[in-house]
């Protein structure tokens, strides 16, 4: 499985752009992705802070993840517009059956397959070596583009979760 994003962000948002990531607890079907990309293409191209246009962008990466970006340096994203994105969330999640609020569901990169794990069972997971410090997480917490590229999918072991989990072994 590539995590390369590379060529999937915008290269001329700012580094500190404000990034927000809605984790599905299914994988889209192809013919989703292309909707809800155009879904949120649509919206990012009418997407307005107090009037202004907002430099946004929106995508679909690695048939789970719906994530926002927001380049702040033209104008800042208030919490109207805030608001505006997580409708069309809401509408993605009525469309199509989905969960995208539910963040005691956890993404891991096992066997170079994207696996999702309910937090609830990540200890056992954990102690009969089923996940390990060195398996790739997707940690949804990041804010910005910069985090995005460099902090979003990470060992484990260098995640929120390594002082729960490493103090197990």
């Amino acid at each position: 499985m590539s995590i390369d994003l590379t060529y999937q962000l915008p290269e001329d948002f700012a580094p500190d752009s404000r990034v927000w990531i809605y984790q599905s607890n299914r994988p889209f079907s192809a013919q989703e992705i292309d909707e809800i990309n155009q879904i949120l293409k649509d919206f990012v191209a009418s997407w307005t802070t107090h009037g202004a246009k907002v430099k946004g962008h929106a995508m679909v990466l690695f048939n789970h993840f719906i994530i926002f970006m927001a380049d702040e340096t033209a104008s800042g994203v208030s919490g109207c517009s805030t608001d505006s994105s997580v409708r069309i969330v809401k509408d993605i999640v009525s469309r199509y059956k989905v969960d995208l609020f539910n963040r005691q569901l956890l993404a891991f990169i096992i066997q170079d397959k994207l696996e999702l794990i309910p937090l609830s069972k990540l200890n056992d997971l954990f102690e009969n070596g089923i996940i390990t410090p060195e398996n790739l997480y997707f940690n949804n917490t990041i804010l910005s583009k910069i985090e995005l590229k460099e902090k979003w999918i990470i060992p484990l072991k260098n995640s929120w979760l390594s002082n729960k989990l490493l103090s197990l072994k």
